[in-house]
């Protein structure tokens, strides 16, 4: 399901998604008002991608969003004026949710924004992101939360660890060649990238 958000006291905008054609969004997945995904992106069933609220949503090239995933932010307009404090700014540009290229977004994982997850970053099963800046190359093994922090690039989060403030951030371990997941969201990009184009070529909708 692709579709318009409407127009609130805090969505001023009534605009459509912005889909790459080498996108594949899954007829049992929802994408809903400002929402930009770029190239070669799997939206796998029952994924939410939902900027009727915190917006804009932006999503980058080879990315892919499993089942059951959510991403959604809050408010970032009141009566036409900006929230600042909902919104993140990446390469001179402001964004309620961001993520990145080549980043996997496991089953069940929560992206809330205002929030941000930067290239090549695994994020695991049922993780929380809310109010946080994940950098470049990082796991964010399963169950993990993090509010309110921002996570240096290269490293991981192991998993079940709730991380809120930002002394325990900077002193997450650093992935090194011992690191057994190092490699793994190079697979998981691999597979979905794939699957994103079969699905398109067989034409389900």
């Amino acid at each position: 399901m692709i579709h318009k958000n409407v127009k609130t006291d805090f969505s001023q905008q009534v605009l459509e998604p912005i889909i790459d054609a080498s996108a594949y969004v899954h007829p049992l997945a929802a994408v809903i008002g400002n929402v930009i995904l770029g190239k070669n992106i799997m939206v796998a069933p029952t994924a939410c991608v939902r900027g009727d609220e915190g917006q804009p949503i932006y999503v980058g090239d080879d990315s892919n969003i499993q089942d059951g995933v959510v991403i959604h932010a809050l408010e970032t307009e009141t009566d036409g004026k900006p929230v600042e404090k909902n919104l993140m700014e990446v390469n001179g540009k402001k964004y309620a949710v961001y993520v990145g290229s080549r980043v996997s977004l496991a089953h069940q994982v929560q992206i809330h924004g205002p929030a941000v997850v930067m290239d090549n970053t695994f994020v695991g099963m049922k993780a929380l992101v809310f109010k946080s800046f994940v950098g470049k190359n990082c796991v964010i093994e399963p169950g993990v939360i993090l509010m309110g922090v921002k996570v240096p690039d290269g490293r991981y989060a192991e998993a079940g660890a709730i991380i809120k403030n930002q002394h325990d951030a900077d002193n997450l371990p650093a992935i090194t060649d011992n690191y057994p997941l190092k490699d793994m969201n190079n697979g998981v990009v691999h597979v979905n990238v794939s699957l994103a184009r079969e699905y398109l070529k067989a034409n389900i909708k």
